[in-house]
């Protein structure tokens, strides 16, 4: 996958060899990235994602909220919800049927709704902020009740004995301020649309022939960002059967060192009026499946009541978790009474050691530098209801770029991307979104921790981003209750918070690890006050790209893509990475941003402009000039860039750039030579040449030979459509790029494409990465910006599946994903 990857990355290229074909078979991708699903018999966790029915509520009106709150007796009766949509025979049939995850937002169009009388364009100040602009000009919030509240419904499929069993739905994302009513019973409300929750159905369920009917009531009216972020249930539900004595969400702990000592923490709740005893048994496995170590406890359980057992072990050799060798262990946990198991869970675990000092940072006592991006969830055509495995291919992108870390920013990161890290060797901060000591703030505080702890992936926890309180004796206050908790949860990470001002007051003394945002010249009193406390930039850079524009437009509201331009609070790439890179008590950073997302169009935070130029790719994950950069000087790949592209007016002077690691370049213009330079470490070499139609070739020497070539080639007419795809499990990431008759990539081509599809696949969303588009993302087409579209095709069941990208006058591209049956996209063992 990373050759074919890569060599669809250039661009520029002059031929790109078999890109052109017509027809591509794709091949398999990341395997052993996925998880693979244990056999928990007889613990059942289903997934309960297909054959939900969606509709539209009301905020305001509860004639068109299917009867919520029409009546105030709303609560008065258990089991009388008042909600028309409760009723067994209640007709459906007009509701949209929809699969999870789901972000009903992203489907709405783009509103022109300012939250400000904004002047006219040409009085506008660079930052001036449109609240709207922020959350990407969506009829999502207050101002829009028809579109604010969505409604779930689901009839619930039980099988023979489930009377007998312990039956939770756990839903890992729902955004935001969720009602569940099962049969008329409202059973849980939950405001976060970040941390999950787990809702018990047991004593409500009907043991009749009657049907269950699930709702689930979603109200985004109010956000909790200032970015956008989407609306429904936008990441799994799983419904979970067990015997009624059993391990519950997350009960298992994980403790272990680079010595091989391993500690295991399991908490077993007796849910039966009889007391017992049980066999806790724990079997280690090592990442090939060969169990290791099996250890037997028995456990005295009183009745109604939660037992912990802790079960200690030392592995002879332990296989360490990295970067490059990113190892899990495995501990399978049964629950045996009178022989028989009862119930089994799984869990993984690394073994690891992280180190932060003041003036280094140590995995497994090697010294690294964080290079990480901070990301938001969302992504082009979908949303922030990314796909397992969408998500695992953007995670792919930032490793294939040279960065080892990821901060979910500024939220708990969903639990397929702490997976696909464990599985990748990513380091994560996982951040909690409430800044409060208040009683919901702690206890999702609690849910992220125990959720989390497993994970070697997560190397810090982080308390809160750029809090109103941060640097105030009150943020004190609470940062130490925060803390305490976390300590109690998980002593063995370190703490930290992203801070903007204040560093060195309120909460820094609570801190393990001071957060920095940009400002990192305000660290003197820091230093003085606590000179042992480690340093990371937790937001760095804020630069600001379009892809595929090189000049600044103020009337298509686009930036180039040198690394020339950045807020007033942020940096380019070459400011801040140098930096970083010479000092040693910087222990790294984290890019704002890895990707664009929707919302906070910086610098032109007003319509038409829906999503942000900060990420090192676009809205879709294409790579912008500064992914060169990045690949440079934190991979250890051989990287020679050339751009920009070279269809210009004639005569005009060009600056051209180059990103290397070789130890010189040498620029051509229709074979001469215009001079050789020196590549200086952490930054860029940079000509300017006037502009005359033909190519531009780069020479990359390394001990005085030529060892890498690169060429920038004018374009002609667009002539035809390269359609190229990676695929992960049953998500296929779809490519388009449109080439003039000589294989030459045509880089302002705006082409309308259509995406057809034969076989058992559907496109799920489109894209291009244009920051002023107000194309729908669901749709079978989408214009290409500046030679490139996106579709991401989902399997719905097994079968080939063919895809055809054509445009107008236009040669297709075509895709066949030869797929055995019985395989999905993840043949080969994906």
């Amino acid at each position: 996958m990373v050759e074919v990857h890569r060599r669809h990355l250039l661009q520029g290229a002059a031929v790109l060899g078999v890109g052109l074909s017509a027809e591509v078979t794709a091949q398999p991708t990341l395997a052993g990235v996925l998880p693979v699903s244990a056999d928990l018999t007889p613990r059942k966790r289903i997934r309960f994602d297909d054959d939900w029915r969606f509709a539209f509520g009301h905020a305001s009106d509860v004639t068109r909220d299917f009867g919520f709150g029409a009546y105030q007796y709303t609560h008065a009766k258990q089991g009388l919800s008042g909600v028309t949509a409760s009723e067994p025979d209640y007709d459906d049939s007009t509701w949209r049927a929809v699969n999870l995850p789901h972000d009903w937002a992203v489907e709405l169009p783009f509103v022109n709704n300012d939250t400000y009388s904004l002047p006219a364009p040409d009085k506008r100040r660079e930052y001036e902020e449109d609240e709207a602009a922020a959350h990407g000009y969506k009829p999502v919030g207050r101002k829009f009740p028809e579109t604010s509240v969505g409604w779930y419904r689901k009839v619930l499929k039980l099988e023979k004995g489930d009377e007998n069993k312990r039956l939770t739905l756990e839903f890992d994302g729902v955004f935001r301020d969720s009602l569940v009513i099962l049969n008329g019973y409202i059973l849980n409300r939950h405001e976060s649309g970040y941390t999950p929750f787990e809702v018990d159905i047991s004593n409500f369920i009907n043991t009749d022939d009657k049907p269950n009917i699930l709702l689930v009531r979603v109200d985004a009216s109010y956000g909790e960002g200032w970015f956008y972020e989407g609306a429904g249930i936008y990441r799994h539900v799983w419904l979970v059967k067990t015997a009624r004595t059993y391990v519950p969400q997350w009960g298992t702990w994980i403790k272990s060192d680079i010595s091989g000592v391993v500690d295991i923490e399991t908490r077993i709740v007796n849910a039966t009026d009889t007391a017992k005893t049980v066999t806790l048994a724990s079997t280690i496995s090592d990442a090939d499946g060969k169990a290791v170590v099996r250890l037997e406890t028995p456990v005295d359980l009183a009745v109604q009541g939660e037992t912990t057992t802790n079960q200690t072990t030392r592995l002879a050799s332990p296989r360490l978790w990295g970067l490059k060798d990113p190892h899990l262990y495995s501990v399978r946990t049964e629950i045996i009474e009178n022989g028989a198991a009862i119930d089994m869970f799984a869990s993984t675990f690394g073994v690891r050691e992280v180190v932060f000092k003041v003036d280094g940072f140590f995995l497994n006592g090697e010294a690294m530098k964080i290079k990480g991006t901070n990301n938001h969830q969302d992504h082009a055509g979908v949303g922030s209801a990314i796909p397992d495995g969408l998500q695992v291919w953007r995670l792919q992108q930032l490793k294939e770029m040279g960065s080892n870390a990821y901060r979910s920013s500024h939220n708990p990161a969903t639990p397929e991307v702490l997976e696909a890290c464990d599985r990748l060797g990513i380091m994560v901060i996982d951040e909690n979104r409430l800044m409060t000591s208040a009683p919901e703030g702690m206890d999702e505080l609690e849910t992220l921790i125990r959720r989390g702890r497993n994970h070697p992936s997560i190397i810090l926890w982080s308390i809160g981003n750029e809090e109103p309180q941060q640097g105030t004796p009150r943020g004190a206050k609470i940062a130490r209750d925060m803390v305490r908790l976390v300590k109690r949860l998980d002593p063995t990470r370190p703490i930290t918070a992203a801070m903007n001002n204040g560093q060195g007051f309120g909460i820094t003394e609570s801190l393990d690890v001071l957060g920095v945002n940009y400002y990192v010249t305000r660290l003197g009193p820091v230093r003085e006050k606590y000179p042992s406390l480690p340093v990371v930039g937790t937001e760095t850079a804020s630069t600001l790209c379009t892809r595929g524009e090189y000049e600044r437009s103020e009337t298509k509201l686009y930036v180039p893509a040198y690394d020339v331009t950045a807020p007033k609070w942020g940096h380019t790439a070459e400011n801040w990475w140098p930096l970083y890179n010479q000092t040693p008590n910087l222990l790294g950073g984290f890019v704002w941003t890895g990707f664009d997302y929707r919302g906070e169009p910086t610098p032109f935070n007003w319509w038409p402009s829906v999503t942000s130029h900060f990420g090192i790719m676009d809205l879709c994950g294409f790579p912008k000039d500064n992914f060169w950069y990045y690949q440079a000087w934190w991979s250890d790949k051989p990287v020679l860039h050339l751009f920009p592209h070279w269809n210009w007016e004639p005569g005009k002077d060009v600056p051209v750039w180059v990103h290397s690691n070789c130890e010189a370049v040498e620029l051509f213009v229709n074979g001469k030579s215009v001079g050789r330079k020196d590549v200086v470490k952490d930054l860029h070499l940079e000509w300017t040449v006037p502009f005359a139609p033909g190519k531009i070739t780069a020479y990359g020497y390394r001990g005085g030979k030529v060892a890498m070539k690169a060429e920038r080639v004018t374009a002609g007419a667009a002539a035809r459509v390269v359609l190229t795809a990676d695929r992960i499990d049953d998500i296929a990431v779809l490519r388009a790029e449109i080439f003039d008759r000589n294989g030459v990539a045509a880089p302002k081509a705006d082409n309308l494409i259509f995406f057809d599809v034969e076989g058992p696949a559907e496109v799920i969303g489109v894209g291009n990465g244009n920051p002023t588009s107000h194309e729908p993302d669901k749709a079978l087409y989408r214009k290409a910006f500046n030679g490139l579209a996106q579709a991401i095709v989902q399997r719905k069941r097994d079968g080939a599946v063919t895809i055809t990208a054509r445009s107008e006058g236009l040669i297709s591209g075509k895709v066949v994903l030869k797929i055995p049956v019985g395989a999905g996209f993840d043949a080969g063992g994906v």
